[in-house]
């Protein structure tokens, strides 16, 4: 594999204990210039040509359903493309995702790019976890703005230390979960902010969230991943989303074990 283009991906970013103690309370936290610039356009056309090049089939937007409409999704880059390797390998991501979760260190779940078109609709209201068989909450994700994000083109919204909140967490993303855990959440406070450029926020897996629809002409281009603690292990599925994860985003792993298959590498690890 080539020399790392841009060390600034790898090297720690100073988490303050007010930070780690704001994401336990709240459920998410947002870090500003997590990176730069120059890093984002190192690495955002190799995942932009992914997304372009696998979407290119889908029907007109019109034509979707509410799921469909909310953004273009692609999951497991980083086997695929060398530099989109190197984005989701790097330390300074992973490295905070196991500060937040007060873990040892962090494995890759997956990433997954979530690009909302112009005109692309609202992403209803839903918890990550309820897709994921994992056995204990020690897991995050990594929303990667590769562009500014105004309010009119659809940041992703949260609803305040909703991690703590039971119900509708069984709701998949529809215009059910939309309705049903909105009503839930109504007195619950919110925080739906821009994005500046380099900004990256984290989210628990049972943070409730959203997105509101893209307004704008051009394209909202996002980039997560998804880290989950060292020692995670797989819990039996729940539901058919869960058997469908098991299969696909962690082959080989058994219930009850340690999810180390070989597409869920250790990403950083505190020197022993």
């Amino acid at each position: 594999m080539q020399a790392h283009p841009d060390p600034d991906i790898d090297s720690p970013f100073a988490l303050r204990s007010e930070t780690i103690a704001a994401f336990e309370r709240d459920g998410f936290v947002k870090l500003p210039e997590v990176l730069s610039p120059a890093a984002i356009a190192a690495y955002a056309p190799a995942i932009t040509a992914q997304v372009t090049a696998r979407a290119k089939d889908l029907p007109p937007l019109e034509q979707r359903s509410t799921y469909g409409k909310a953004f273009l999704q692609v999951s497991n880059l980083w086997p695929v493309d060398e530099t989109i390797h190197r984005f989701v390998f790097a330390k300074r991501l992973a490295r905070l995702a196991a500060e937040l979760l007060g873990c040892r260190g962090v494995r890759l779940y997956h990433d997954q790019a979530l690009d909302k078109e112009p005109g692309g609709g609202f992403t209803p209201w839903h918890v990550d976890q309820q897709y994921w068989p994992l056995a204990t909450p020690k897991c995050v994700t990594a929303w990667i703005p590769l562009q500014a994000v105004p309010l009119e083109m659809g940041p992703l919204a949260f609803a305040i230390g909703s991690q703590r909140i039971r119900e509708g967490r069984e709701l998949a993303i529809s215009d059910e979960s939309e309705i049903r855990i909105g009503q839930t959440l109504h007195d619950v406070p919110k925080s739906e902010t821009a994005y500046a450029l380099g900004e990256v926020s984290f989210h628990a897996g049972w943070t409730f969230h959203r997105a509101g629809p893209n307004r704008t002409d051009r394209f909202r281009r996002v980039m997560t991943i998804i880290y989950m603690d060292i020692d995670m292990r797989l819990k039996e599925p729940e539901n058919k989303a869960q058997r469908w994860d098991w299969g696909n985003w962690c082959p080989g792993a058994t219930v009850g074990g340690i999810i180390d298959s070989p597409l869920n590498p250790v990403l950083w690890q505190a020197a022993s």
